[in-house]
C-alpha cells in the first residue's frame, strides 16, 4: 500500500512538470499590459538596443505578443546568451523583463514563435 502511494505521488509530480505551466505573456505581466508605454529590446547577437515610445508601435507590439503562449521546456538546464531581451515600461518604471525564450529562470518555447515577431519589430523600428 505504501509503495503504491509513493508511486502515485511521484507520478503526479512528474506529470505536473514541477509546477511549471503554459502561460500567455499577458499572464506573466503584473498589472494591465495595455499600460505599457515604452519597450526596450536588446539584440543578443549584436548587443545593440532599441527603445520605442511611439504609442502606435508600442500598442501594435503588445497586441501581437500578449496572447503568445510560453510553454516550459522539459530541459531547464542553464544556458548562455539570448536572441532578444525585452523590457516593458510604464513611464520610467520597468514593469516586466524577459527574453524571447526565458522569463525569470525558466526556459520556454513559444506558440506562435515569438522570435520572428520581435525580429520584425526590432528591424522595422531600428532607424540606425
Amino acid at each position: 500500500m505504501r509503495r503504491s502511494f509513493t508511486l502515485l505521488v511521484v507520478s503526479v509530480f512528474i506529470l505536473t512538470g514541477c509546477g511549471l505551466e503554459t502561460k500567455r505573456l499577458s499572464e506573466f505581466y503584473k498589472g494591465d499590459i495595455s499600460d505599457v508605454n515604452k519597450i526596450e529590446i536588446v539584440d543578443g547577437s549584436t548587443g545593440s538596443s532599441l527603445t520605442v515610445t511611439e504609442p502606435e508601435a508600442v500598442h501594435k507590439f503588445i497586441e501581437e505578443t500578449k496572447h503568445i503562449e510560453f510553454i516550459p521546456l522539459e530541459d531547464q538546464s542553464p544556458r548562455d546568451g539570448f536572441r532578444y531581451s525585452i523590457n516593458f515600461f510604464e513611464g520610467d518604471t520597468e514593469t516586466c523583463s524577459f527574453g524571447s525564450s526565458q522569463i525569470g529562470d525558466v526556459y520556454y518555447s513559444t506558440e506562435p514563435d515569438i522570435h520572428p515577431i520581435v525580429k520584425e519589430f526590432y528591424e522595422k523600428n531600428n532607424t540606425n
